[in-house]
């Protein structure tokens, strides 16, 4: 369990200039339309001996894809209990009491999952909290309150703009601040936490959308980015953040035998895992359909090569 306690916010701005970088075509080993996944709507991606993920929609839910062949099953993996919704803060953006609005308090709608020994981390994009899962399910949020620090500097704010994505890396986590701007939050083990910009890569085209940051991973000492506005997974250095390359998937995504029907919000990946074996990419499409079959609304998983040579 990780004990936290308030000490310091710094802000760290790096260089958005973009920055050289290997942009690479992705080369698809394998993609998955995953059964029983139609209406579920999956935000978060992580190993943990096997592809586990979360819903935005089920807050009491952690579910596993099981690979078999050719197919792939979303099936439940663990239920989450013991987490009432963390109390509002005077401070809070108004953004948040909308959102109280509009869905149940008890929707915590979760959009990033990490996988450690002990249990598993769960990040609320509603709440901009991290909560903590044992392995017998119980759980409980840690005591860090860094939404209206991020909101002072600028970030997750406006509707529907939190974290989207985690990944523990030594003692740390490291928390994707979505859009508008996009950028990392690490949050330390005595409940110190930083705020990071993201240098932007040049070639990467996010067309008429914002840059974005959706999921992220932790592999073979570097920092996977999800930056699904641009359809690209980009492999980070750190501590500079800068991309090293980066695999663009907009082609395998647009293809007529994968597409989705149009969409108004950008790609649609919505988190990362990446192994020894490469890179996993899950795409929560809404509830939209696939644009070869209107009955088709299944989530897709698609399964990346490295790059030559790299890893």
């Amino acid at each position: 369990m990780i004990k936290t306690v308030f000490l310091a916010i710094n802000f760290i701005f790096l260089a958005s200039v973009g920055m050289a970088a290997e942009i690479f075509l992705a080369k698809d080993i394998a993609d998955y339309w995953i059964d029983n996944s139609s209406g579920v709507g999956l935000s978060g991606l992580s190993f943990c001996g096997q592809l586990i993920t979360i819903s935005p929609k089920e807050s009491e839910k952690i579910y596993r894809i099981n690979l078999h062949g050719q197919s792939a099953t979303l099936e439940k993996y663990l239920k989450v209990s013991g987490l009432p919704p963390p109390k509002r803060g005077v401070a809070d953006n108004v953004s948040h009491f909308v959102m109280d609005l509009l869905r149940p308090k008890s929707a915590m709608r979760f959009g990033g999952i990490c996988c450690r020994d002990d249990g598993t981390f769960l990040l609320s994009e509603r709440h901009n909290r991290i909560a903590e899962v044992d392995t017998d399910g119980s759980s409980r949020w840690i005591n860090n309150k860094w939404s209206s620090a991020i909101e002072h500097l600028g970030y997750s704010l406006g509707f529907n703009n939190g974290g989207e994505g985690i990944v523990e890396v030594g003692d740390d986590l490291w928390v994707a601040l979505e859009r508008e701007p996009r950028g990392l939050l690490k949050v330390g083990n005595k409940g110190e936490f930083q705020v990071f910009s993201l240098p932007s890569v040049v070639g990467l085209d996010f067309g008429d959308h914002p840059e974005n940051l959706r999921g992220l991973d932790y592999h073979d000492g570097a920092l996977f980015t999800l930056e699904s506005n641009a359809y690209a997974v980009c492999r980070r250095t750190l501590p500079s953040l800068q991309a090293e390359w980066c695999l663009v998937y907009r082609e395998i995504e647009e293809s007529p035998e994968h597409a989705y029907e149009v969409s108004r919000l950008g790609g649609m990946g919505s988190g990362v895992a990446v192994n020894n074996q490469g890179v996993f990419v899950v795409f929560n499409n809404n509830n939209i359909s696939r644009a070869r079959d209107p009955q088709d609304r299944r989530a897709r998983l698609l399964h990346l090569a490295f790059p030559d040579g790299k890893q």
